[in-house]
């Protein structure tokens, strides 16, 4: 059976995920308690003949289920008992992205019934801490539209097959904020700065220019050489002692030039040597001064 287990933060596009996995003929369970995910996948796995034929299996779980801290560690331990194999995919967003969201939508968050919209949030995260330190796959959706979420998903499920810990790198720019959960923290600052060579100013490090520019300096190879070698001594050893995901922020002033192509080669790198990666860009259209003029009258 491929069982896959959907979580992460309320309003961070679960909805939109569990509709990717019913289009690939998963088997979808929304909001389903902690305590009950062993005993679906029992029936799933043909014992009873209750569900047979279900080889493939979404089950999503949230603070909707409020004993989903105690009852997910539960389910964790007795499916590990069965030796069913399974991935935990964690959708996350920014504080600030996801009080927008339910101001938009009118929705009303699963914890707000006695405090804040903030402070639902804040709470939430805070109770599915443990739960994000056990996920294969972590997916900030805070920048990605539906269609890039589904994206994302066509890559996480990919990897999925390969084996050892998953990497997570985030670009971003000092000037707007530390990414509050990455695990190591690298400042590329240190690197000549696109932003200031007018040519190359409106690119970003995802644009040839930008590449061929930082790629003529000795200090970028050899950094990223060093950071390779080094991720590849750590990584291993992290997973031994019982790390399933490493987060990485990668960060320069803006997050749009130096940061995005360091994020961009290390990922390649270790995907390389064999890890799965994910990639993703907090603060690369950030400026307003980056966008075209389409984008600007939306």
């Amino acid at each position: 059976m491929e069982l896959v287990i959907l979580t992460g933060m309320s309003g961070a596009g679960k909805s939109c995920a569990v509709s990717y996995f019913e289009d690939k003929g998963f088997f979808c369970i929304n909001n389903l308690p902690p305590r009950f995910i062993p005993e679906v996948v029992k029936m799933a796995s043909g014992e009873d003949n209750s569900m047979a034929g279900v080889d493939k299996m979404a089950l999503v779980v949230d603070v909707r289920s409020r004993d989903v801290i105690e009852g997910f560690a539960d389910a964790r331990t007795k499916l590990e008992e069965m030796e069913i194999p399974y991935s935990i995919i964690f959708l996350e967003a920014s504080d600030n992205v996801l009080v927008n969201r339910y101001r938009q939508t009118r929705r009303k968050h699963p914890l707000a019934d006695d405090m804040s919209l903030t402070e639902a949030i804040a709470t939430e995260r805070k109770m599915l801490q443990s739960i994000r330190g056990r996920a294969e796959f972590i997916i900030d959706t805070s920048m990605l539209t539906s269609s890039e979420l589904t994206k994302e998903l066509g890559k996480v499920m990919k990897r999925s097959g390969k084996n050892g810990i998953s990497v997570f790198i985030e670009s971003f720019g000092f000037m707007y904020g530390l990414p509050f959960d990455s695990d190591d923290i690298i400042d590329v600052r240190f690197l000549p700065n696109p932003f200031w060579i007018k040519e190359l100013k409106m690119f970003s490090g995802n644009d040839q220019p930008v590449i061929d520019y930082l790629q003529s300096f000795e200090e970028t190879k050899e950094f990223l050489d060093r950071s390779t070698d080094m991720f590849d001594f750590m990584l291993p050893r992290y997973e031994k002692g019982g790390r399933s995901s490493l987060s990485i922020g990668i960060g320069c002033t803006g997050g749009r030039h130096r940061s995005v192509y360091i994020a961009e080669a290390l990922g390649k790198a270790l995907e390389e040597k064999g890890y799965h990666v994910m990639v993703h860009h907090r603060d690369i259209d950030r400026d307003p001064r980056f966008k075209t003029n389409d984008e600007k009258s939306e």
